[in-house]
Parts: C-alpha cells; sequence; structure tokens
C-alpha cells in the first residue's frame, strides 16, 4: 500500500493545540475514526500502548508515531497527521519535544511494515521533519512527504 493511499490530504491537520500528549493522541486519533479507518476504540488502544511501553512511539526528534494493534479496532489501513502549533513532551528524552503526531492504524502485518517503510524514507531526509512542523497548509504538508495535493 502506497503512502499517498494511506495518508491522502483529508487526513492531515495543522497547526493544532492539545494541551498534552493524550489530547494529541486522541486528535489524530479522531482523524481516523471520521474517516472510517477505525474504531473509536481504537484511540484507547494507542493511549494504552503508550502508557504500556512508554513514549517509545516519539521514533524520531520531534516526531511521534502513536498506534496500537490491529485487533484494537482497525477497519482498513490509514494514517493520519498533524502538526502542533506549540511543542509537546512525550516524556522521551531523546526526542522530545514533539511537533508532528502521525497515527498508523494498520490491518495487518504486511500493510504496517509496508507503511512504516515508506513513512521512513518520506521523513528521512534532512530537515524533513521541521519542514512538516512549519508547514503551512495540508498541501505543503503532503508536497514535503511526496504526495501531489
Amino acid at each position: 500500500m502506497e503512502l499517498k493511499e494511506c495518508l491522502r490530504p483529508n487526513l492531515i491537520q495543522i497547526k493544532q493545540s492539545p494541551q498534552d500528549w493524550e489530547e494529541a493522541i486522541r486528535m489524530v486519533g479522531r482523524i481516523l475514526v471520521a474517516d472510517g479507518a477505525t474504531e473509536p476504540r481504537y484511540i484507547d488502544g494507542m493511549i494504552r500502548v503508550a502508557h504500556e511501553f512508554g513514549p517509545y512511539i516519539v521514533i524520531a526528534p520531534g516526531f511521534a508515531m502513536p498506534h496500537a494493534r490491529p485487533e484494537d479496532g482497525v477497519i482498513r489501513t490509514s494514517m493520519s497527521m498533524i502538526t502542533l502549533s506549540e511543542p509537546l513532551n512525550f516524556g522521551n528524552e531523546d526526542n522530545d519535544p514533539v511537533r508532528v503526531v502521525l497515527a498508523l492504524a494498520a490491518a495487518n502485518h504486511d500493510d504496517h511494515v509496508g507503511a512504516l517503510a515508506q513513512l521512513a524514507e518520506a521523513i528521512s531526509g534532512d530537515g524533513v521533519i521541521d519542514q512538516l512542523a512549519e508547514a503551512n497548509s495540508v498541501e505543503e504538508v503532503y508536497e514535503i512527504l511526496g504526495g501531489n495535493a
């Protein structure tokens, strides 16, 4: 599954202002629910995983990727993203503060691995996460990620 199929422009919101990391996960999760990609319980699953396993979801400086298991309510593979108007700490001393939150909902292992590989390639360039965080439009985010919004 292609990154641009998983993360369409309607699944991206910029300059959001959550009060804390849990609210950031709820925000990005509600986008997946609204799109019909997950059941509402998937949001609680992402928060539970973050509590159980700690802030490993902050996978790169400034970039968090909350997720849960397919059985936590994934209907179809998808991603959603928010950028934050103010950086937030998720509790990861190496990679905080977070400026970009991307939720991954994978329906199966193959989709999970494929989506992660494409995402890693898209954000691995020098300064890409900062560019995403500073983008002023959904279209700009999509272009940075290699889409054609």
